[in-house]
């Protein structure tokens, strides 16, 4: 189904760039969205601009029918997030990056040195994995002494960097636990702490809060994003949780299909999406047309009166909180925009209720569960969707 076709459903941001989950219900404010201007376009061909110091790499690689082909650079200090589908590249990105698969094509330089014939264990990369891999013979001192002992330090020297990470993640009292005394929490901590003992120029992360259940994911996840600010190299954040990323990443990348369909901040992102993945993640009803002056001929379906005077073609977004329900047709309604629709289905969405609706167009409503129950709503049942014009944002496409 096209864009248009399509209910965007399990958003967490919302268009003023707000998140918001239902495991974690208070609003995390993100940065205010700044003038669209070199994001208002696909950016794969734009990428950021560095120096010397920091990451640039245009990463190509060939994998059977597949093929990554991602342009990536950041200065010294930012926490990049790759975020995308299953199957989109991220981990193959990252493995790139790591060293753990040859590139096919384009380069890989970090600090101005290029990195493309330098072997994974050369390389000045520190690496979390979605499940850790502490050694689980060794304490949590010891897993952490591990990086440095490579890289030549002394036993001693080597526990001591250990010692000194390990009191700076919060975990001196576990320095002589094993793996499996420990929480996942302090585990993921400690994976950190042992990429974080070689002072690496990059820092990857896999998923490094996947394995974390959602009331310790909230307390770990800020204290990731205060180790991640106090990192003075780039950091790279593989992740298909929009809120992790939104939280933790000073820009994300968007990768769908191998290749960069957008890039910003968390706030621009959430603001302007550019495909249906990403409305769906920072759940806004998203539709493609034609905008001539303040109306906009969807591409299939009605048209939508907004408050921007554009031409040409455009995205038109809204959340699903914009929406209003009638059973009839009403008479007195402000709102420009009407849509008789049938209900296709119904679900809780936090403390709501998020209704799937098709007919004339296809969107998502949230209503409260006594307004769901005043309106008899039910699957198969007709009705009346508004939208007010000053609900609705569009932007060039």
């Amino acid at each position: 189904m096209g864009m248009e076709d399509r209910v965007r459903r399990g958003g967490e941001v919302s268009m003023e760039g707000e998140v918001r989950t239902e495991a974690d219900p208070a609003r995390v404010p993100t940065a205010d969205p700044a003038p669209m201007t070199g994001t208002d376009i696909p950016v794969e061909a734009r990428p950021r601009a560095v120096g010397e110091q920091g990451l640039d790499a245009r990463l190509v690689v060939d994998r059977g029918d597949f093929r990554l082909d991602v342009a990536l650079t950041a200065a010294p200090g930012d926490v990049i997030a790759l975020l995308g589908p299953n199957g989109a590249g991220k981990t193959t990105a990252l493995r790139a990056l790591a060293g753990l698969l040859p590139l096919t094509g384009g380069h890989l330089r970090l600090d101005g040195t290029s990195l493309e014939r330098t072997p994974p264990e050369s390389r000045p990369v520190g690496v979390v994995f979605q499940d850790y891999l502490l050694f689980p013979h060794l304490s949590a001192l010891d897993n952490v002494a591990f990086g440095p002992r490579c890289h030549g330090a002394g036993k001693a020297e080597a526990r001591a960097q250990a010692a000194a990470w390990l009191d700076r993640m919060g975990l001196a009292g576990h320095a002589g636990a094993k793996p499996r005394r420990l929480s996942g929490g302090q585990a993921q901590r400690v994976a950190l702490a042992r990429a974080l003992a070689t002072r690496p120029r990059l820092l990857l992360l896999d998923e490094p809060l996947a394995a974390l259940d959602a009331r310790t994911r909230l307390e770990v996840r800020a204290q990731l994003r205060r180790h991640l600010a106090e990192f003075e190299a780039v950091a790279v954040l593989v992740t298909h949780d929009p809120l992790d990323a939104m939280v933790l990443a000073d820009r994300l990348v968007v990768v769908e299909h191998g290749h960069v369909v957008q890039q910003g901040t968390p706030a621009e992102i959430a603001r302007r999406p550019r495909t249906d993945y990403i409305a769906r993640l920072v759940g806004l009803n998203l539709y493609r047309g034609q905008a001539g002056g303040h109306t906009v001929r969807l591409d299939a379906g009605p048209s939508v009166t907004t408050t921007e005077d554009l031409s040409g073609p455009v995205f038109v977004a809204f959340p699903p909180a914009a929406v209003t329900l009638f059973r009839d047709r009403p008479t007195g309604a402000s709102a420009r925009n009407l849509w008789r629709c049938e209900v296709a289905g119904l679900e809780t969405h936090g403390d709501q209720i998020r209704a799937d609706l098709t007919g004339e167009l296809p969107l998502a409503a949230d209503l409260t569960t006594v307004a769901a129950a005043e309106l008899d709503l039910r699957p198969g049942a007709s009705v009346w969707a508004t939208v007010k014009a000053t609900q609705t944002h569009a932007y060039p496409a």
